[in-house]
């Protein structure tokens, strides 16, 4: 373990942070002269010193990265940045945020989880409205993503990072040859995507604030809002339908969307079987959710198809934004919306989850083990399209399920130890764990009323979606720490 290294990297990240995510809110304080700049500027001030030092105390250090140090990188940066992205929120006289209330919020920021402990957003400063928003889209891609490309000019390779980043079954790790290039190549998709969707939000009818606010959400498929009413605020069709469609593709690969850029054909997207059956799942709760709206005549028929076709997309991607109030909506529609939140995103999108391919291969195993039972001496190989899929992936993927399924039983019997009910406990650690953000029951509207251990136990668990489990939990291996 090269301490120095990781030093040296987390000051890097932590100057890094205090660039991007404090002075463009600046800049907003400025606009709107909503008195906010001293909140910002102590927060700038210590980030950037606090950086600047772990990064002079390691500056001759010159040794590789090592896989072992990018876990513990990776994971130190969104602990550490978590508590340093919550200065602004905690210094601000509005809205007037505990330490423990302003971690949660920065850590669902970041994590794009989109849980809130504030009322009373449509009276917040602009510039602490722009700052979660701008929190989310940030965290949505991964400021790791964007480190990897400056840190081979400081004389530091990233690849560690950004395995590290991203543990689970990513394709099209090499979308490029240089890892700079590939770090550039995903921000510019990102960034061009976040431009069009804010056009297209401030064509619909948004201000030109509310539009970059929610293009930075939709994007980064985190669920923050300006308004306590969420996208219903607008009460527009148009909104809706834009939103689907930017949280429907912000849910897909990220280098599948670079490798049909670069040949300027959608033939990668119709021959991916994740995004296929991504697809499927989409329509499928579609489909569910519309019809039981319809037939209890919750709404008509188009009021059942616009809700539920958006309400759909949002909660199965794991965005979070609302029209309606889900938790009340009649029969299963509330648990099957959450359990849609569970399998995610596809991998290699800014969504959470367990991920759509790790559904699908466990969907293929079982498959094969009923083939078995038929056949008990068929040699019966899993396959993705036409690759055949390796033995150690299918039983990484298991090793994923089992871990996921005992990580979420411990956070609930620890939420339930703090005196919650069973269905806002269940819901709060799904919504957290798969980065979602609203919940059932008591977390529906927003978290505020959980005690302050609840809201640390929930820290952990967005913490542990954002890492894909794995990555925080090796650090606590007694052989992660042994040379």
């Amino acid at each position: 373990m090269h301490l120095s290294i990781v030093s040296r990297i987390l000051g890097v990240l932590l100057m890094l942070f205090s660039m991007l995510a404090y002075l463009p809110s600046i800049l907003v304080s400025l606009i709107y002269d909503d008195g906010e700049l001293d909140s910002f500027y102590i927060s700038l001030f210590i980030t950037f010193v606090t950086g600047l030092v772990l990064f002079l105390m390691a500056l001759k250090a010159k040794r590789d990265l090592r896989t072992r140090d990018g876990f513990l990188i990776v994971t130190l940066f969104w602990s550490v940045l978590g508590t340093f992205g919550c200065l602004p929120l905690y210094f601000a006289p509005s809205p007037d945020l505990s330490f423990s209330d302003a971690v949660f919020e920065s850590i669902s920021g970041l994590s794009t989880t989109g849980a809130t402990v504030i009322v009373s957003l449509d009276e917040l400063p602009r510039s602490i409205l722009f700052y979660r928003q701008q929190l989310q889209w940030l965290g949505g891609m991964g400021i790791i993503a964007l480190a990897v490309a400056v840190l081979p000019m400081l004389g530091i390779g990233g690849m560690q990072l950004y395995r590290a980043e991203s543990p689970g079954p990513v394709k099209n790790d090499n979308l490029v040859p240089r890892l700079t290039e590939t770090a550039k190549a995903l921000w510019y998709i990102y960034l061009s995507l976040t431009a069009v969707c804010t056009l297209s939000y401030w064509m619909a009818g948004m201000s030109f604030f509310d539009a970059i606010c929610h293009a930075f959400s939709t994007v980064a498929i985190g669920g923050f809002s300006t308004h306590d009413a969420s996208l219903a605020y607008f009460d527009s069709a148009a909104i809706n339908v834009i939103a689907t469609v930017f949280m429907a593709i912000a849910g897909i690969n990220f280098a599948l969307h670079f490798t049909a850029w670069r040949q300027r054909s959608l033939r990668q997207y119709l021959q991916d079987p994740e995004v296929k059956f991504y697809a499927v799942i989409l329509a499928l709760v579609s489909a569910v959710t519309i019809g039981v709206l319809y037939a209890t005549r919750t709404y008509d028929l188009s009021g059942a198809i616009l809700h539920g076709l958006f309400q759909s997309v949002s909660i199965a991607t794991t965005t979070g934004f609302t029209t309606a109030d889900f938790s009340a909506w009649p029969s299963i529609l509330p648990y099957l919306l959450i359990y849609a939140s569970i399998i995610g995103a596809c991998a290699g999108s800014t969504g959470g989850g367990m991920k759509v391919i790790r559904i699908l291969l466990i969907l293929k195993q079982g498959l094969r083990e009923i083939q078995r039972l038929i056949h008990p001496n068929a040699i019966i190989q899993i396959k993705l399209g036409k690759t055949l899929v390796p033995s150690r992936v299918i039983e990484a993927v298991w090793g994923f399920f089992a871990v996921y399924v005992m990580v979420y039983l411990a956070l609930l019997l620890a939420l339930l130890a703090t005196g919650l009910d069973v269905v806002t406990a269940f819901s709060a650690v799904g919504a957290s764990l798969n980065n979602l953000g609203p919940g059932l029951e008591g977390v529906a509207a927003n978290y505020s009323e959980l005690s302050v251990m609840a809201k640390w136990i929930l820290c952990v668990a967005m913490l542990l979606g954002r890492l894909e489990i794995f990555t925080l939990l090796v650090l606590f291996l007694p052989m992660f720490w042994r040379r």
